[in-house]
């Protein structure tokens, strides 16, 4: 005999069955311990639609009234947690559960025409565009931390790399602002997501649609969606827009773990760029000296189970058939976990950056003067030596350096002759750092006026805030 610790007459689907649900079934379908999140929206949802029944007559005004304040003294009861949840299944069962109690019959007359596949699916989409206005409040304070940085630091050199080599002397603002570019992308992304994610599924139905002639348009403006969908099959078994914010967040996580490396290398002793502050630091249990960069670490980490989530997600959503499954109910945890991860890192990684100390100093003497090796390529350039050439002639010079053991800027004028016919005093113009940075003036360089056309644009962003989304 299988146990059960539900009472059929908690279901709101119960009346064709001659027997309770097994115990473990119970457990693993009810939802209530994940979707009581979506709480106020499933109310907010259910007061629209109460009002949109009464415009056509299927709620008289009083059944309406009570409905909607009963449902204000639900979401009471939710907000100052003394919602008391009875064996409810998922939210909307818990709201509607409540509501009779406090109001009786005119509560059991609120679902006619709605079904929990479109009222879900609503209740997603209305958290979902709160929650990604959120992150994008979020990234933009990230984005503003790395600006102001990028402006008080301006005049901070050091090296860039590639394959993680020194590769070209580069302002420290640059290389900050780098980062700043691919969260600047990721709030753009946040704002075409959201049109998707702004398209109202309510009156949809099980999967045929509603039959009592409701105003759909008038229903998705009172609930400030920008669209309503057209299909009903389609919209209760879409969630593209999961899908699609988890790849939103795998992304955006991935562009700061690729922020977190480069400060975890750059904070190392080895190379001792940085210092995180203590406050985005952990110790080691066994050596005292030791300060770890664990707030990035742990970023890093973060970003990868992302993406974990996003795989996971997209599995479920191969191959299901046409319309609403119940392998879709993993799609709130799969929301909620993903937004919180991405609030916290956020967070770590906006105070990370906002405390960290920048060793100047360092950075500059990492410099090294075969760094130059391009600039003295383009030197050659401008005296009307072909790229290749001139590519070939400097590595000559490099060459010739190391057969010394010397830096190429020891190499007398005589030296560099025998290499080359080209080459003049003013070639000691090349062995200067600054004027190596600021020879890349064109838009998007790391010459001085370059970036700060780069942190007046991202200043201009900023100011203009988020009012669209």
């Amino acid at each position: 005999m299988h146990s059960v610790s539900y009472a059929r007459s908690h279901k709101l689907w119960g009346g064709r069955f001659k027997s309770s649900t097994d115990h473990q079934l119970e457990q693993l379908n009810a939802s209530i311990h994940v979707d009581r999140r979506m709480y106020a929206e499933d109310i907010v949802a259910s007061q629209a639609y109460a009002k949109t029944l009464n415009s056509i007559q299927l709620l008289t005004n009083d059944e309406t009234s009570k409905i909607c304040t009963g449902l204000d003294q639900v979401k009471q009861e939710w907000d100052e947690g003394s919602f008391n949840i009875v064996n409810d299944e998922d939210i909307h069962s818990a709201n509607e559960r409540r509501l009779k109690e406090i109001i009786g019959e005119p509560a059991t007359k609120l679902h006619m025409g709605r079904s929990r596949n479109d009222q879900v699916a609503t209740d997603m989409k209305l958290w979902l565009r709160g929650a990604l206005k959120k992150l994008d409040e979020k990234l933009r304070n990230l984005i503003e931390v790395m600006v102001n940085r990028a402006r008080d630091e301006i005049d901070y050199l050091m090296p860039g790399y590639t394959h993680l080599q020194r590769a070209q002397p580069v302002r420290w603002s640059h290389w900050l602002l780098s980062h700043a570019w691919n969260f600047k992308s990721d709030c753009e992304k946040i704002k075409d997501l959201l049109k998707r994610v702004n398209v109202m599924p309510l009156g949809s139905g099980a999967l045929a649609g509603n039959p009592f002639d409701i105003d759909r348009n008038l229903l998705a403006h009172n609930l400030g969606f920008s669209d309503l969908t057209q299909n009903s099959m389609q919209a209760v078994g879409d969630r593209d827009y999961i899908a699609e914010f988890l790849f939103w967040a795998s992304l955006t996580g991935i562009h700061l773990t690729r922020l977190s490396e480069d400060l975890i290398i750059y904070s190392s002793k080895e190379f001792n760029f940085v210092e995180i502050h203590d406050s985005f630091s952990t110790g080691s249990s066994l050596m005292p000296q030791k300060r770890n960069p664990d707030s990035l670490e742990l970023i890093r980490g973060v970003g990868g189970g992302l993406f974990g989530q996003c795989c996971s997600f997209m599995m479920v959503l191969k191959s299901l058939p046409s319309t609403y499954n119940k392998d879709l109910q993993g799609d709130k945890e799969a929301m909620f976990s993903s937004f919180d991860k991405m609030i916290s890192i956020l967070d770590v990684a906006s105070g990370t950056l906002e405390s960290l100390k920048v060793n100047a100093s360092n950075c500059h003497e990492a410099l090294s003067f075969d760094m130059l090796a391009t600039d003295l390529a383009y030197y050659l350039v401008r005296k009307s030596v072909p790229f290749r050439e001139a590519h070939h002639i400097a590595g000559k010079v490099v060459s010739a350096a190391e057969a010394r053991g010397v830096e190429m800027y020891d190499l007398t004028l005589e030296e560099l002759k025998t290499i080359s016919k080209h080459f003049d005093a003013d070639v000691a113009k090349v062995w200067n750092y600054v004027n190596s940075v600021e020879q890349y003036e064109a838009i998007g360089g790391t010459a001085k006026n370059s970036v700060l056309q780069q942190i007046q644009t991202l200043d201009y962003w900023l100011e203009a805030g988020s009012a669209d989304l």
